[in-house]
């Protein structure tokens, strides 16, 4: 299944970090159901997911993170906010719990997949500890990105936050001992109609300047 060129270019020109959202508009079920599993069909490298995507419904806990964020409005106007975690390791359990799964869902025996394994676990273990973390929250980056697209295809707007202190984000979600950490956080709703930025012309450099074929 397709969309058209011109469909997919007036979606991305219709995102944009969204500052104020209509706290009266909700995301439909239907629809932020499609968003969930958009976050669950991410890519990541070698299919690891090492990440858990938080969606905080609970009011109280949004008015504290909102107070670890710059006490930035989205944080309680929007219609959802997902905070995207990434592991703070990538242990050898990690890698079996995924090979596992690999051999489930495919049909493929474990054995056949030794050379997979061996080859995550080559890779994890010239990684230091802190390495590791830092490998891990990238790829929650790829998260970011298709849950954005995921939801302006969508026409539900929203704002990603990196105007946060991760580790007050740690505690107040209360991910200490859980092999997460806070990554980047998302809002998502629908704009509210006196929202000055989003009439703003999207400033881009030109095209030449940032796109070379080789």
């Amino acid at each position: 299944m397709t969309i058209q060129p011109n469909d997919l270019l007036a979606a991305l020109r219709f995102r944009y970090a969204t500052k104020a959202f209509d706290p009266a508009r909700k995301i439909p079920v239907e629809t932020w159901d499609a968003i969930e599993k958009s976050l669950v069909l991410t890519p990541s490298s070698f299919g690891l997911q090492p990440w858990k995507f938080l969606v905080v419904k609970n009011p109280e806990i949004r008015e504290k993170l909102k107070a670890a964020s710059w006490n930035q409005p989205q944080l309680i106007e929007a219609s959802h906010l997902v905070v995207l975690t990434a592991r703070t390791d990538l242990t050898q359990a990690d890698i079996d719990s995924w090979i596992a799964r690999l051999s489930e869902i495919q049909g493929t025996p474990i054995e056949a997949l030794a050379g997979l394994s061996g080859m995550i676990s080559s890779f994890s273990s010239a990684m230091a500890p802190a390495e590791k973390q830092a490998w891990n929250t990238r790829q929650v980056y790829i998260a970011l990105g298709q849950l954005m697209t995921s939801a302006a295809v969508l026409g539900i707007d929203s704002c990603p936050l990196e105007g946060i202190s991760p580790a007050d984000y740690d505690t107040i979600i209360g991910l200490s001992g859980t092999g997460y950490a806070t990554a980047v956080a998302c809002a998502l709703g629908y704009r509210s109609p006196e929202d000055k930025y989003a009439v703003a012309p999207k400033a881009r450099f030109p095209d030449a300047q940032v796109i070379a074929h080789v």
